[in-house]
Order: C-alpha cells, then sequence, then structure tokens
C-alpha cells in the first residue's frame, strides 16, 4: 500500500462570502466584522418582526420576544458569513415597508370616500 500526501487545494475564502459579511471584512477582521454582522443581522430582525408580526404586548412578554430573537440571531450571525441571511432580511424589510405604505395610502383613500 502506497500511502502518499495528499495536496489540499487553496480556497479563497473571501470569494464566498456573502455581501455583508465581505464588506465587514471578517476573514481579516474576525472580532469586529462579527459583532457588525451580528448587530446587522439583529437590527434587520427586529425591523422585520416590527414590520411584520409585531403586536400590542406587557413589557415583559416583549422583552423575552426580543431576547429569544437576539439568541437566534446568534445563529443566523455563524450562518450569514457565507449565507446570504442578511440579505435575505434586508429584502424581508423593504417588501413589508412597501406593504405597509401601500396599505395606509389604501386607508386613507377608503377613509376620505367615506367621508
Amino acid at each position: 500500500m502506497c500511502v502518499g500526501v495528499f495536496k489540499v487545494p487553496e480556497i479563497n475564502v473571501q470569494e464566498h462570502l456573502s455581501f455583508f459579511a465581505g464588506l465587514y471584512r471578517v476573514d481579516q477582521h474576525p472580532k469586529v466584522g462579527m459583532w457588525m454582522l451580528y448587530i446587522t443581522i439583529v437590527a434587520l430582525c427586529i425591523l422585520v418582526f416590527k414590520l411584520g408580526f409585531a403586536q400590542k404586548l406587557p413589557l415583559l412578554k416583549t422583552a423575552i420576544i426580543y431576547l429569544f430573537l437576539a439568541f437566534g440571531c446568534t445563529i443566523l450571525t455563524f450562518l450569514g458569513i457565507f449565507l446570504p441571511i442578511a440579505e435575505g432580511l434586508v429584502v424581508a424589510s423593504l417588501i413589508l415597508i412597501v406593504y405597509k405604505i401601500r396599505r395606509h395610502n389604501y386607508k386613507k383613500e377608503e377613509a376620505q370616500e367615506d367621508a
């Protein structure tokens, strides 16, 4: 049996990073880059939650929801290095913003027709 040394090809990690991970240079400055990516993902998750799913809740329940949201964003941050997690949240927030604006305009027009 011949046991040889396998040559492992070099992989350019920067080519495989998602947009925000590349923007924050997670490969060159991992500590600061990961914190920036985490903050971005948490902010976008909060925005999407507020625009699409939030209801009036007591303060303690709201705090618990945001605590679990922040914990879930920790997992999403690790996935967001190579997968477009933050980019998907940007798209989701844009869609929800357009929906809210159109809904507001529709209700405004409906109120004017009734008056």
